[in-house]
C-alpha cells in the first residue's frame, strides 16, 4: 500500500502543477485572441468644436430685456425692451473670451461661451458642447437686437423668446 500512496501524492503533485500552469497563462489567453473580458466598446468621435459666426465683444454692453411667447408679439416686446434701457441688463465680457450672462433659473451671473454648431446655428452656453441642456439658441442678431431661446423645454417654456435690445451709448 506504500506504492499506492506515493503514486497517489505524484499523481495530485502533477494535477496541482498543470493546474498552475493553466491558471497562470490565464493572463496570456488575450494576447491569442481569447478574451475572457468584453470588448470594450469603441469611444465616440469628439466633435471638433466650431467657433460661432458671433464674437463674444459684439454682445458686450447694455441692453433692454423683454420676452414673448407669440411670434406676433415680437415688434412690440423689442418696443418694450428699448424702454427697459432705464434698468439695463448688461452683459459683460469674460475673463476668458465669453460673456458674464444668467443661465436660466441662475441668481448669478457667469461667463459662458457663444458656440457654433455643424447646422450653422449659434448658441451661448456653459462649457461643453453647442447646443446642450442649459445653452440658449441665438434666434436672431443683426448687431442691434438679440433674440435667444433657452434649449431646455421648461425654461423655454417660462422665459420664452428673451428679446435684448441694445441700449444707446451713455452720455
Amino acid at each position: 500500500m506504500v506504492r499506492s500512496d506515493g503514486a497517489r501524492a505524484a499523481l495530485n503533485l502533477g494535477a496541482a502543477a498543470a493546474l498552475a500552469m493553466f491558471v497562470g497563462g490565464c493572463g496570456s489567453i488575450g494576447s491569442i485572441g481569447l478574451s475572457t473580458q468584453p470588448a470594450q466598446p469603441p469611444q465616440p468621435a469628439v466633435e471638433p468644436e466650431i467657433p460661432a459666426t458671433i464674437r463674444a465683444d459684439e454682445l458686450v454692453g447694455r441692453w433692454g430685456l423683454a420676452s414673448y411667447q407669440n411670434p406676433n408679439d415680437r415688434a412690440r416686446t423689442e418696443a418694450a425692451a428699448k424702454a427697459q434701457c432705464r434698468n439695463p441688463y448688461v452683459i459683460g465680457a469674460g475673463g476668458n473670451g465669453g460673456v458674464i450672462m444668467h443661465l436660466a433659473d441662475e441668481a448669478t451671473p457667469q461667463e459662458l461661451r457663444l458656440k457654433g454648431s455643424q447646422s450653422g446655428k449659434n448658441y451661448i452656453g456653459p462649457e461643453g458642447p453647442a447646443g446642450g441642456a442649459k445653452d440658449r439658441e441665438i434666434v436672431s442678431f443683426d448687431g442691434r437686437v438679440l433674440i435667444t431661446r433657452f434649449i431646455d423645454p421648461d425654461a423655454a417654456t417660462r422665459y420664452g423668446n428673451m428679446v435684448y435690445v441694445r441700449c444707446a451709448p451713455q452720455r
